[in-house]
């Protein structure tokens, strides 16, 4: 997998779009969609017993599966699941896994150059969510007060207060309330999705040239050691894998 040179701390943004030689990744589970094209070929999702071969997935978020993309160059596209586009895709999915075939995946890569720029990509990444959607489908209902915390959570410093007191303060919501409107309207619990958010921030770091111990020190981890096991829930790789295919910073 190959990530974009990130140049700002924070999370990802809503939707990121990269573009490189594929590879493997163990059984894993995040909390982002992906979308995966491989430019010519196909690859293979395992999702529980059922492994799939096609031109391209869609797969939905906190739903564990790995992929085997080698030799063949890709598309990866990562969404945010309550961002605009990632709301509307997700409303798309009737399963765990949703194959694309060549003529879709064909038509999917028609507006896209192979050497399209980060602003080309990004702007290709929307699009592909809404061609992707269907019209009829009804989004998942946030709640006000969790959408409100989650865009607050986006833009806090990682040392910020996030005990749940401290989260329910923010919300405007008791401590009960907020861990099962949470639950609800995002499909997970608050601290797993604290965790994939600090591992959001690890990346960034990561990817502006940090080294692991720094990276994970300043997304928050105890140590980098807890980081790469994460990496390896998360990712089906460890953070150090993941390392060997950032570019460089200038």
């Amino acid at each position: 997998m190959q990530l974009p040179l990130v140049t700002s701390a924070g999370v990802w943004p809503p939707v990121l779009v990269t573009a490189g030689p594929g590879a493997r990744s163990e059984a894993h589970a995040h909390h982002a969609m992906h979308l995966v094209l491989a430019r010519v070929g196909t690859l293979a999702v395992t999702a529980g017993d059922a492994t799939v071969r096609a031109a391209g997935i869609v797969t939905a978020p906190d739903h564990e599966h790995a992929l085997d993309a080698r030799g063949v160059d890709i598309v990866l596209v990562f969404f945010d699941p309550e961002s605009d586009a990632g709301e509307r895709l997700r409303a798309g999915l009737d399963a765990p896994v949703r194959a694309i075939d060549a003529p879709e995946r064909d038509a999917l890569l028609a507006d896209l150059p192979a050497d399209a720029g980060p602003e080309a990509l990004h702007a290709w990444g929307h699009a592909a969510a809404e061609r992707l959607s269907f019209e009829t489908a009804v989004p998942r209902v946030i709640h006000p007060r969790v959408r409100k915390l989650l865009r607050a959570l986006r833009s806090a410093e990682p040392e910020a207060d996030t005990s749940l007191p401290g989260l329910a303060a923010l919300a405007g919501l008791s401590e009960g309330r907020l861990v099962h409107a949470f639950r609800d309207s995002v499909g997970i619990p608050l601290r797993p999705y604290l965790l994939w958010q600090k591992l959001q921030r690890a990346v960034v770091a990561m990817a502006t040239g940090e080294p692991l111990a720094r990276a994970a020190h300043s997304a928050g981890f105890a140590d980098a050691a807890h980081m790469s096991r994460t990496f390896r829930r998360m990712f089906g790789m460890t953070a150090s894998e993941l390392q060997r295919n950032l570019p460089r910073p200038p």
